[in-house]
């Protein structure tokens, strides 16, 4: 036998060897998966996996106002003096009893004795009082600051006792110490708990893995009844197409606040969920810049409120779920006077009010919107029902950060449509700097007679009527009360169908046929591989390797390049997002903080110095490797970049290894066979591939692998510290979808540059002198025609490093692309920048790889150089 027969038998023995393992691995994959879905379930009675679409910026409910933190911690966490319960009454948590005096100005508080927090540390009086008084405190950035401010004094009488004076009457002092804004902390631990909460609650953190999930564990010592589950983890997914596969897979257990309302029917014909329809405290407006002409003239704004059509903006926008509303109330709060009937649906009575108005051809409004589903939708539904009116309205979408600067700030708007989530929050009307600039001295009176009220039949009343006078200042278009949709698994029990506040309380949660609560346990964590110091030791090495082989000087030269265009870079990333639109501040405190609480919370995150101060400390930030400090996690931005980029260098070199397993065969074919009907197939699928979209790629993916085969998950990370394999087959869905686009670009590039490189003198020489086409190509055409092929992956792997965020947003993924992206929508400026430092640096770092890529890919360039 022949050395050429050899290797065809030997190569054909191995492709039969491979097909054989293939087909081994394919028929024992359902089984071994089958196996793995068995232990877990056993396993998972203690455990539950809760999707949220928004992720907390930050733990600590009483530093902003975002209402994320508190649908994580809230009861589960931290616990205040008093909580409330889905029903939305008052029940006692910290405090056992309480009683007020007979004038109204001064609480008693009678404390439970034995609580501790998570770290130990004892609970009493002198613990309740520092929470208070830290609400008020100058400086506070609490966001309800305002409310506690008739709190004068707060006494400890004795370990278990604690008094409160008022300056005026608050019969709502127990209700709003119920509130996220209230709950207890200690003092050893009040300045990290943004990162790090303690409190006295029967869950602790036990890790946050930012852009993915947060994990609480059952902790040992607790004052109360321990909870039934051991682990809680919460998984972001702000996607609604992402919720609807990550339920549909059994990814997650539950989803209390679905996003998704176009599908919820599919669920509820599948045994497997069950769907519960709550109600919520979110109060969705048109609001209407009253301090703006023609909607000064309350003739207009009751216009708009006739021109609305509620029940069929909530069939149109949200599918049916959600509740018409007349005033800004909500409708199971205590007090609530049914309005909904003052203006029914007539376009004629409000033309007739427009031309009384002086508007006989009716206006023409701008109507912006932020970024959710329920204003986009709304706004679509609402732009045709005032046209009917003769109000003419065009639609500017906004991101969440330039509303908030532009329209809530700024004030630069007619129309918008927003939810209010804040429970009782009628006293936002009060305020005189509000975004919709309602200013009436009859509703103020009325204000303070609700807050002064002695009685509880009294303040009813007067609630009431201050509902009335609202609505008949037509303030606002009152459009509906957002539903709570709520989809888990047949067999989940004890999750919060009402939401009275935003909140998650699994403290009562458990799953049917599960035992009673068991050791609390801290899960397992497998220790991570030092990325960091693999890196630097690879980089010193490759270093070492580059200026032995090609020369120090050539080496230095190209160092001190890019250094300079790092350093340039840093300069012109800082100036242009200087003049980017939108306050963090603002973003992080929400829209029923107060101008106190958000120009503190700027001086504590260093946005009031010069544009060269915090340009150099940004500077010296970088060379620490700190990369400055993020102001919606408050940890540093290096910490951030390095988790994101050990989900998104490890996806982004997989589908660079994928794209190029699969170009080469399909280039070098195509090549081999030119104008053949292989040639011509092969062409056609890569044609194919650069048409499709890859998150079209991703969908079908899902639904194949996820949802009806069950191999994969639908998305998330479950982390490198949960194993290799695990951390790796979340990987492998999203890096065959953002490959095959990149795949078809990179065999159509080569196929091109393996026909060029094949008329070159030396390869016809080598034809001649009795090579094969195919000997041709892959001994002397195939190793120059890389270049071209080298030019196109140095260009694509910073795109899939940053650019696959759209790939990270189908699969859930807390990628670098998600990290930048969800930053400037929160004009978290510093991670913005930051994220852009390391993508130019990743830029430079490929095209150094590349040059000398090119250097031993061609020979003739080593030459040139020397």
């Amino acid at each position: 036998m022949t050395r050429g027969e050899a290797n065809r038998v030997w190569s054909r023995f191995s492709r039969a060897l491979l097909a054989a393992a293939l087909l081994l691995g394919l028929t024992a994959l359902p089984a071994v998966v089958q196996a793995q879905t068995q232990t877990q379930a056993q396993a998972a009675r203690d455990r539950l996996v809760l999707g949220l679409p928004l992720e907390p910026p930050n733990l600590d409910p009483t530093s902003g106002a975002a209402a994320a933190v508190d649908e994580v911690v809230y009861a589960n966490i931290f616990e205040g003096l008093t909580k409330l319960t889905q029903n939305g009454a008052v029940a006692p948590l910290l405090a056992e009893s309480w009683e007020a005096s007979p004038d109204g100005l001064t609480w008693t508080f009678h404390l439970r004795r034995g609580v501790t927090f998570s770290d130990g540390s004892p609970f009493d009086a002198s613990v309740a009082k520092f929470s208070l008084d830290r609400i008020t405190a100058p400086g506070s950035t609490n966001a309800q600051k305002a409310l506690f401010a008739p709190i004068q004094r707060v006494e400890v009488v004795d370990p278990a006792t604690l008094r409160i004076h008022l300056s005026r009457p608050m019969a709502t002092l127990p209700y709003v110490l119920a509130w996220g804004d209230a709950v207890m902390v200690s003092p050893k631990s009040a300045a990290t708990e943004a990162v790090a909460p303690v409190g006295t609650g029967p869950f602790r953190l036990q890790g946050w893995q930012r852009g993915s999930q947060l994990t609480l564990v059952r902790r040992d010592g607790y004052w109360g009844t321990p909870p039934r589950l051991n682990t809680v983890v919460f998984r972001f997914i702000g996607d609604p197409t992402a919720a609807f596969a990550a339920v549909s897979a059994g990814d997650v257990d539950a989803f209390p606040n679905y996003p998704a309302p176009e599908n919820v029917a599919q669920f509820q014909r599948d045994p497997r969920f069950r769907v519960v329809v709550g109600a919520s405290e979110g109060k969705v407006i048109l609001g209407i810049n009253n301090a703006r002409p023609p909607f000064n003239d309350v003739r207009v704004r009751r216009a708009l409120s006739y021109a609305i059509d509620r029940d069929a903006l909530i069939q149109g926008a949200m599918f049916g779920f959600g509740q018409p509303i007349g005033s800004h109330y909500s409708r199971q709060a205590p007090g609530y006077v049914d309005l909904t009937g003052l203006y029914p649906h007539d376009p004629a009575r409000a033309r007739q009010l427009l031309a009384e108005a002086g508007y006989p051809n009716g206006i023409d409004v701008t109507l912006r919107l932020p970024p959710r589903p329920y204003a986009r939708r709304s706004g679509e539904v609402l732009v045709s029902q005032l046209a009917q009116a003769g109000i003419r309205a065009k639609i500017e979408n906004l991101e969440w950060a330039q509303w908030l600067d532009q329209v809530f700030k700024r004030r630069q708007f007619d129309l918008t449509i927003v939810e209010h989530v804040e429970p009782m929050d009628y006293d936002i009307y009060g305020r005189k700097d509000y975004y919709f600039g309602y200013d009436s001295p009859a509703f103020d009176a009325l204000l303070k007679q609700v807050q002064a009220a002695p009685d509880e039949a009294t303040r009813t009343r007067l609630l009431g009527d201050l509902q009335r006078r609202i609505a008949e200042d037509a303030v606002n278009g009152f459009l509906f009360q957002s539903s709570r949709i709520g989809v888990w698994k047949a067999g989940l029990n004890g999750l919060w169908i009402n939401a009275p506040i935003a909140a998650n309380d699994v403290t009562g949660a458990s799953w049917e046929g599960a035992g009673p609560a068991g050791e609390a346990t801290s899960g397992r964590n497998g220790a991570a591989l030092p990325w960091g110091w693999i890196g630097l030791i690879a980089g010193v090495a490759l270093v070492a390797f580059v200026g032995w082989r090609f020369g120090a000087a050539w080496l230095l030269k190209k160092l001190g390049g890019h250094a300079l265009t790092l350093l340039a870079a840093t300069i012109v990333i800082f100036l242009l997002l200087q003049v980017v639109p939108g306050d963090p501040a603002s973003y992080m405190m929400g829209l029923n903080a107060s101008p106190e609480s958000i120009a503190a919370l700027r001086q504590q995150m260093g946005l009031e110095g010069s544009g060269l101060e915090r340009y150099f400390a940004w500077l010296g930030d970088l060379l620490s490797g700190r990369f400055g400090t993020s102001y919606t996690y408050q940890v540093p931005v290096g910490g951030l970049i390095a988790e994101r980029l050990a989900v998104s260098a490890p996806l982004a070199l997989m589908a660079t290894a994928l794209s190029l397993l699969v170009a080469l065969p399909i280039g070098v074919a195509a090549a081999s066979r030119r104008g053949t009907a292989v040639d011509t197939g092969l062409i056609g699928l890569t044609q194919i591939g650069v048409a499709l979209p890859n998150f079209w790629i991703a969908m079908l993916l899902i639904l194949l692998f996820s949802v009806n085969l069950g191999w994969f998950s639908a998305g998330g990370f479950p982390g490198w510290s949960a194993g290799f394999w695990p951390a790796f087959k979340a990987l492998i869905l999203p890096a065959v979808a953002l490959a095959a686009p990149q795949a078809a670009i990179l065999a159509r590039v080569l196929r091109t540059a393996l026909l060029d490189t094949m008329n070159e003198d030396y390869v016809r020489t080598a034809r001649a002198k009795g090579l094969s086409v195919n000997q041709a190509l892959w001994r002397h055409a195939l190793r120059n025609a890389w270049i071209p092929v080298l030019t196109i992956l140095g260009l694509q792997f910073p795109f899939l490093l940053a650019g696959g965020i759209i790939i990270e947003n189908v699969f859930s993924l807390p990628g670098l692309g998600r990290l930048v992206f969800q930053a400037i929508t929160q004009r978290d400026l510093i991670v913005v920048q930051g994220v852009v430092v390391v993508l130019v640096f990743a830029v430079v770092l490929v095209s150094f790889l590349i040059d000398l890529a090119y250097l031993f890919a061609d020979p003739r360039l080593r030459g040139r150089r020397a």
